[in-house]
């Protein structure tokens, strides 16, 4: 992480709103002065690991509820700071157990299938598809065939045809640009 060190409060706090306060290494005077210490390097964290800010917000909360309580404000700057960055680690693991752990174990009956009927094609259509893929060099001919008649992925596709990923979405995109391109004497 920038600007984590044991130094001294200003490194440790990120953010645009920096303000100098005198604070001894002995101890803070009062909880409220170690709440206004210490809540723009918590918040920061916290927003970095959540990616947004009403989140950040509740979590930078949460840390201090959590903290205040067994914190004796005899502790030093060092011992404080020290153990809000471990109530920060249990809060934000909580916070990513209760999101990520949660599993879905009822589906809904009621959901609608309003996908269209699919059709096959008609002959025309297969001629004219036909004949856009007549008219490609071999490579692009191939690709396009294994990827979208055949339905392989990328990597299958390279490695039907010898070449790597890259090469073969490189050949997929040029093939479906000349595909795109009227043919000469066609007519559409």
């Amino acid at each position: 992480m920038v600007g984590r060190t044991e130094s001294g409060p200003s490194r440790e706090e990120p953010g645009p709103s920096r303000e100098l306060r005198l604070v001894s290494g002995d101890g803070y005077p009062d909880w409220e002065a170690v709440y206004r210490d210490n809540v723009s390097w918590v918040f920061a964290l916290m927003f970095t690991k959540v990616g947004n800010r009403p989140d950040a917000e509740d979590l930078t909360a949460e840390v201090f509820m959590a903290a205040l309580k067994p914190l004796r404000v005899s502790a030093s700057v060092a011992e404080v700071r020290a153990y809000l960055r471990a109530t920060a680690r249990t809060v934000l693991a909580g916070y990513w157990r209760t999101r990520m752990g949660r599993e879905i174990t009822t589906i809904e009956d009621d959901i609608v299938d309003d996908r269209p009927d699919l059709e096959p094609p008609d002959p025309a259509t297969a001629v004219r598809a036909r004949a856009v893929l007549d008219r490609l060099p071999d490579r692009y001919r191939r690709i396009l065939e294994l990827r979208f008649l055949q339905g392989l992925s990328v990597r299958d596709s390279a490695n039907t045809l010898g070449v790597s990923v890259a090469n073969a979405k490189v050949l997929q995109h040029r093939a479906l640009q000349m595909a795109a391109r009227p043919s000469a004497g066609g007519g559409e």
